[in-house]
């Protein structure tokens, strides 16, 4: 029994990259990761919320540095929305701001130690809680699919079906000569096809892939801390040293993942 429950670095780090699921149909496809689901939610509530409650107190005098704050974000955000974009910003530029706090929110909780979080759900989730949403495939996956999907909307809301269509079989390499437009044709779609099924995963596997390395090496680190004294000494120093790191890795990849939204909704009402 005492065997069983001996910590060992493999349970030790699988416990941590458990997530708490729960079947909502047959089959294993079917499963809903609870933890990252509602730590989304609940993070994209206190996005909405906290921009929300700065807007309610916004005066149109000397701001106060929470509004400055806000400003000065929704400042940038336009700002590059309006260097790649040159029609109508209302949806793209709040879009993109949208999804840039609440990726960052995700990303952040990255810095939350992994330990006192599985102690606190270790009363409703034994098994393992995720904390970080981003560090979930499934959660950047269904961010990026949502992102594809409106670049989807927008290029045939633009160009009409027609246009689309047009784009989709004789770009970019066009149909002439008219002997060779059916080989022409196929390396179109072809090529296109290869476009469109890269942007949602690139965009999708960039965010996981960091945050789950950085996910990781903290683990790494906290394992370390376990050795002895001198292990838990270095474990500290190198944390501090990997947390400092990592700031510049969730902001960076927030940054990246809405410039990337931005890019994709603006690359829509292109033609070529």
């Amino acid at each position: 029994m005492a065997a069983a429950q001996e910590l060992t670095p493999t349970s030790y780090i699988g416990h941590h990259l458990t997530f708490f699921q729960h079947p909502v149909g047959e089959g294993s496809f079917w499963t809903l990761n609870v933890d990252s689901f509602a730590t989304a939610v609940v993070l994209g509530f206190v996005g909405v919320g906290f921009l929300w409650w700065v807007v309610r107190g916004a005066t149109s005098g000397v701001p106060n540095k929470r509004q400055a704050f806000v400003e000065l974000a929704c400042e940038f955000v336009d700002n590059q929305a309006k260097g790649m974009f040159q029609g109508d910003r209302k949806f793209i530029a709040p879009t993109a701001l949208t999804v840039g706090v609440w990726v960052l929110l995700m990303n952040a909780m990255d810095f939350l130690p992994v330990d006192i979080v599985a102690w606190i759900t270790h009363f409703f989730a034994p098994k393992g809680f995720r904390i970080v949403p981003t560090a979930d495939v499934n959660t950047t996956f269904a961010l990026a699919l949502t992102v594809w999907l409106l670049m989807i909307y927008f290029s045939i809301a633009v160009k009409g079906l027609g246009g689309f269509l047009h784009e989709l079989f004789c770009t970019p390499f066009g149909v002439k000569p008219l002997w060779a437009s059916p080989l022409l044709v196929f390396f179109n779609l072809l090529f296109n096809t290869v476009e469109y099924i890269s942007k949602p995963l690139s965009h999708s596997l960039r965010l996981f892939g960091n945050m789950y390395a950085g996910e990781i090496i903290f683990l790494l680190l906290w394992m370390l801390a376990g050795v002895g004294l001198v292990g838990a000494f270095f474990a500290v120093l190198f944390g501090f040293a990997w947390a400092i790191f990592h700031i510049l890795i969730v902001l960076l990849q927030a940054y990246i993942f809405m410039m990337l939204t931005i890019v994709y909704i603006s690359m829509a009402h292109e033609s070529h």
